[in-house]
């Protein structure tokens, strides 16, 4: 892990975007751009200090560095972020963007695109390839995002949690609801089960609609251990934003989830919220399954 000294509050903010092939790094810069960064991808290590000397109007700055780099090697480019976290103009932080292998390479079959490390070999070759030297690159990042279980659009709001540069208060919280039986969110800070609540599916008027629909959160809010719970998940996360705030933590992922993620993990995770929102935390809403009906 990078360790950032004591910076002044005008010092310009610098992320480093890398991480394996296939699993997002373009698509993050993208994110970044649109969060007002400056976004520049494929830089030679050689050349990034000169780029960051003499920022014109302090603009944040997004730099994208992956194997496909000239003079890439992973210890080289650790050493020189170590050495860029030394300076007091900048706030310095890496992220590494990082997938399933099973998930890399049906990417790369869809969209017929050749592994930068196999060009003439399996996709899988390459991807083994690359993890070999991303390994130590991996491990001193401060933000790993693996988006195996991620769309395109689920990134923005995480990257602003991390990243965000306009000033605001709080904690970025992110709550999401999913399916139990699709498996556990990657990147969740805390889990939280609501299997022991009735479960709508086997409503024949309901099993069909979801938890944003009122009839669906209203059986689901009749359940005798309902408010107790939700009563009980307030007081527990309440104390806890602010101590996360503290430990400098930006970003907290909260998880509700069922058995398929279309029911009662939504309605939960809608109530929940929305109370979150009036703690004055800045948050972020995502329903994983909702769109899976597969049985």
């Amino acid at each position: 892990m990078i360790e950032q000294s004591q910076s002044a509050k005008d010092a310009l903010p610098v992320v480093l975007v890398t991480g394996v092939s296939g699993a997002g790094k373009s698509t993050a810069l993208k994110c970044l751009e649109d969060l007002r960064y400056d976004a520049i991808d494929n830089v030679p290590l050689s050349l990034i200090e000169r780029l960051l000397v003499g920022n014109v109007g302090n603009v944040p700055t997004a730099i994208g560095i992956d194997i496909r780099t000239r003079d890439f090697d992973a210890k080289s480019f650790l050493k020189q972020v170590e050495t860029l976290a030394t300076r007091a103009d900048l706030v310095v932080r890496l992220l590494f963007i990082d997938c399933d292998d099973d998930i890399l390479v049906r990417r790369f079959e869809e969209t017929r695109r050749r592994h930068p490390l196999a060009s003439d070999r399996p996709v899988s070759d390459g991807i083994r390839e690359e993890r070999a030297h991303m390994a130590f690159l991996r491990d001193g990042a401060e933000v790993v995002i693996d988006t195996s279980d991620m769309r395109p659009v689920d990134l923005k709001p995480l990257l602003e949690g991390h990243f965000g540069t306009d000033t605001q208060t709080g904690l970025n919280v992110f709550v999401m609801s999913f399916g139990f039986k699709y498996g556990l969110p990657r990147d969740a800070d805390l889990v939280f089960d609501v299997r022991f609540l009735r479960n709508p599916y086997y409503e024949e008027t309901l099993h069909r609609q979801t938890g944003l629909d009122p009839a669906v959160a209203e059986f689901i809010r009749r359940d005798d251990g309902f408010d107790d719970f939700l009563t009980n998940l307030k007081a527990l996360l309440s104390p806890l934003f602010p101590r996360y705030a503290a430990e400098g933590k930006s970003y907290l992922t909260i998880a509700v989830g069922c058995t398929g993620g279309r029911h009662r993990s939504v309605c939960v995770t809608e109530d929940l919220s929305a109370w979150v929102a009036q703690q004055g935390e800045q948050v972020h809403v995502r329903h994983r399954d909702l769109e899976n009906r597969s049985k």
